[in-house]
């Protein structure tokens, strides 16, 4: 694998951890027992079967978490020291392996937890926002979106890194406006309550 198809599955996959490491994790490793990927370095080991039953019972909580206003934001207060952390392990396996330097590997560790507390912080303060609706749909349709995109990184990392790389840097991108925005609209909510 070349090093821009390597850093669109790093990224890729990082992202993906930051909306929800348990669920990259148990897609990727299912994907790769059932023979549908290949994972490169040493990302296959996500696919033995404690790690794909592991990841996909903790999914299991969380999708039922993330569905809960107020259950959903201490979900992802607890999973603000996780989810980089699982990023930065993903990133680290991905360039695992073969003739991969333990510089290049603790490069990749780094941007990957980066990548993944990106994505994290971007959800849960939108998530955190979308609490103070009073309706529990938004919260639904939030949850939902964000399982398809992990789903949908995760596809593009492991079959397409190339558009995997441009659309995780798009998402990125999207991340720090938004955030810019929630920063603001906390800031004068706060400063009309003073």
């Amino acid at each position: 694998m070349d090093v821009l198809a390597t850093l669109g599955l790093l990224l890729g996959a990082s992202w993906a951890t930051g909306i929800s490491l348990y669920a990259a994790v148990f897609v990727l490793g299912i994907s790769h027992r059932l023979g549908w990927i290949a994972l490169p370095g040493s990302l296959d080991s996500l696919a033995t079967l404690p790690i794909v039953v592991t990841a996909g019972g903790l999914y299991l909580l969380e999708f039922v978490a993330d569905k809960v206003p107020g259950l959903d934001s201490l979900w992802d207060t607890v999973h603000a020291f996780i989810r980089p952390l699982g990023g930065a392990a993903l990133a680290y396996l991905a360039v695992g392996g073969g003739d991969a330097s333990p510089t290049f590997q603790v490069m990749a560790a780094l941007l990957g937890g980066t990548v993944a507390l990106s994505a994290h912080v971007t959800k849960a303060t939108s998530r955190l926002l979308i609490n103070t609706s009073p309706e529990p749909i938004s919260n639904w349709v939030a949850s939902l979106v964000g399982d398809g995109l992990v789903l949908g990184v995760i596809w593009l990392a492991v079959l397409h890194p190339l558009a995997a790389l441009v659309v995780v840097l798009s998402l990125i991108a999207v991340s720090l406006w938004l955030l810019q925005r929630l920063f603001r609209l906390v800031q004068s909510l706060f400063s009309t309550r003073a």
